[in-house]
C-alpha cells in the first residue's frame, strides 16, 4: 500500500500547491491561531475519497473531520495540510502527512514537503527515504553542537508543560533552535540529519503518525519527555538522533 500512499500524498500536495497564494476561505477552530482553509478541506476530501473507493473497509482518522470508525484493523491517519498558518500567510513551509496503522501500530508513513518538493516515506522495518535516497539521523552526540527544532501549541498563552521555559533552556544549551511551523517536516528533518532533535507538546495523532515512523526507520528515537514509549495520542513528543536523547530528557525534566 505504500505506493498508493505516496501517490495520493503527491496528488493532495498538488491541490495544496495550486491553492498557495490564492484567495483563501479561512475559518478559526479553537482560537485565532488555529486555522482551517478551503484548501485543507479539499486536500482531505481528495485523500479520503480515494481511501473510500479503493479501501472501503479501512478506518480513517483525519484532522478536518473526515473520520470513519468501523473497527477495521487498518486506519489511515491524515493531516491534509500540516502548517496551515504558514500556508495562509504565504510562507512555503507546509506538508501533507499520511500514516497507516494496522492494529494500532504504524506500518507506513509518508510526508510530502510541498515547498521543497521532497517526499519522505518509510515502511516498518524497511528504512526511511527522501525521494529515492535512503536517509539516516545525524551522528552528532554533543548537545552544544546541535541544531534543534520545536513548535508551540495553540494554547501557548497557558504555557503548558512550561513550554516557554523549555524553549529558553534549549536555546542556551544548543548551537541553535528553529521553529518551522510544520511538525511533520520537523520529524523528517530529524530523520534526514538536518536537525539533531525535536520536541513539542499537544500534537495530534495526524501530526505524529507518519513522522514518528520515518524518524525511527532512519535510526532515531521517539519517546515522551521521560524517555518512555509513546503512541500517536501522546501529548509529549521528543524525537532525536538517539545520541543526544538523554541530554534532552535531562533538560526537559528540569524545566
Amino acid at each position: 500500500m505504500i505506493n498508493d500512499i505516496i501517490k495520493i500524498a503527491k496528488e493532495a500536495g498538488e491541490i495544496v500547491r495550486d491553492g498557495f497564494n490564492k484567495n483563501l476561505k479561512v475559518e478559526f477552530k479553537s482560537n485565532e491561531s488555529d486555522l482551517v482553509t478551503d484548501i485543507d478541506k479539499a486536500s482531505e476530501k481528495h485523500i479520503t475519497d480515494f481511501i473510500k473507493k479503493k479501501y472501503p473497509s479501512h478506518g480513517i482518522l483525519a484532522e478536518e473531520g473526515g473520520n470513519i470508525k468501523n473497527g477495521s484493523e487498518y486506519v489511515w491517519v491524515i493531516d491534509p495540510l500540516d502548517g496551515t498558518v504558514n500556508f495562509a500567510h504565504g510562507l512555503p513551509i507546509f506538508s501533507v502527512s499520511i500514516g497507516l496503522q494496522k492494529n494500532g501500530k504504524t506500518i507506513a508513513g509518508v510526508v510530502y514537503d510541498i515547498g521543497m518538493d521532497v517526499l519522505y516515506f518509510a515502511e516498518k522495518g524497511s528504512g526511511a527515504f527522501a525521494d529515492d535516497e535512503r536517509i539516516k539521523v545525524s551522528e552528532n552526540s554533543n548537545l552544544r553542537y546541535s541544531i534543534l527544532v520545536t513548535g508551540f501549541p495553540y494554547n501557548i498563552r497557558e504555557n503548558p508543560y512550561n513550554a516557554l521555559e523549555k524553549f529558553i533552556a534549549f536555546t542556551k544549551a544548543s548551537r541553535g533552535l528553529r521553529r518551522l511551523g510544520s511538525a511533520a517536516i520537523d520529524f523528517c528533518y530529524v530523520a534526514k540529519g538536518v536537525f539533531d532533535g525535536f520536541w513539542e507538546v499537544y500534537l495530534n495523532p495526524w501530526d505524529i503518525c507518519a513522522g514518528k515512523l520515518i524518524v525511527e526507520e532512519a535510526g532515531g528515537k521517539v519517546t515522551d519527555f521521560e524517555s518512555k514509549e509513546i503512541n500517536i495520542h501522546s501529548k509529549q513528543i521528543l524525537a532525536s538522533n538517539g545520541k543526544i536523547h538523554n541530554n534532552m530528557v535531562e533538560i526537559l525534566k528540569r524545566n
